[in-house]
């Protein structure tokens, strides 16, 4: 009887394997970033990483968007969910008992044990991503993490960001919106921007947080009324929310050090 033939590696442990593709694995984690970015970041041209950015997409791993600030450039993001689940899946191919269960977020510190850290999420107007990622944080931290959301050019408080978080037990319809420099002084552990275009005028913070970009489109501009745009407030509410989940976690365990500029962005 002739031997089983081993089957290939998971197409995951392939594609992870290859020390570049680590790398621009392991900076996307980071922050969302254009190809010029990573090239400069770890040192290699801009061509050989345009390739290896096209095989992690083609396995599923990251995706990228059209930025709205430039659109000769896109951004490109880990999909976490999916290395999550290719991940688990690899272990379970080896042998049964290497499924691995994701391991739940420590909570962060509370109010009692020391202070809250604090996250700053940033858009154009303040109108939607961010009031709905400063919500979801809050909601989903427990109140542990104190979110606060802001823009740069203020705009009234959107009706379907209030529907979608409503839907999810969230009340922001009596939020106000807010400009960013109202929190320039404000001491934050990490100011996350949510649009190309405000990534562009952000501006330094004197308390040095992380600076973090996850270029999310504007659901507003899906539809030309409240109703024909909800269903791109509930996709950007769905990932908002997965993006927080993981966020979660290194909120958790953060690094005894963490100072970001817009160089490194």
């Amino acid at each position: 009887m002739e031997p089983a033939v081993a089957a290939d590696p998971p197409q995951f442990v392939r594609l992870v394997a290859h020390p570049l593709r680590w790398q621009l694995l392991r900076e996307l984690v980071k922050s969302d970033r254009a190809v010029r970015e990573l090239s400069q970041l770890i040192d290699e041209p801009q061509n050989l990483v345009s390739y290896h950015l096209r095989q992690l997409r083609d396995g599923g791993l990251v995706f990228a968007r059209r930025s709205s600030a430039d659109r000769r450039d896109s951004y490109y993001a880990i999909d976490l969910s999916s290395c999550q689940e290719a991940l688990q899946a690899a272990g379970g191919s080896l042998h049964p008992a290497l499924w691995l269960v994701p391991v739940p977020p420590m909570r962060p510190p509370t109010r009692d044990s020391r202070r809250r850290q604090r996250v700053l999420f940033l858009c154009t107007g303040n109108s939607a991503r961010s009031q709905i990622a400063e919500a979801l944080l809050e909601h989903m931290s427990d109140g542990t993490v104190e979110a606060e959301s802001a823009g740069s050019r203020p705009k009234p408080l959107h009706p379907n960001a209030v529907r979608v978080l409503k839907k999810r037990g969230i009340d922001i319809s009596a939020n106000r919106t807010k400009h960013l420099d109202e929190f320039r002084p404000q001491r934050f552990d990490m100011v996350v921007t949510l649009c190309d275009r405000v990534r562009e005028v952000c501006p330094e913070f004197p308390s040095h947080p992380q600076l973090v970009h996850w270029s999310v489109p504007d659901p507003a501009l899906e539809g030309p009324t409240n109703r024909a745009s909800y269903p791109a407030f509930e996709r950007t509410a769905t990932e908002l929310e997965t993006r927080i989940s993981f966020l979660l976690h290194v909120l958790a365990h953060p690094p005894t050090t963490r100072r970001s500029t817009h160089a490194d962005q």
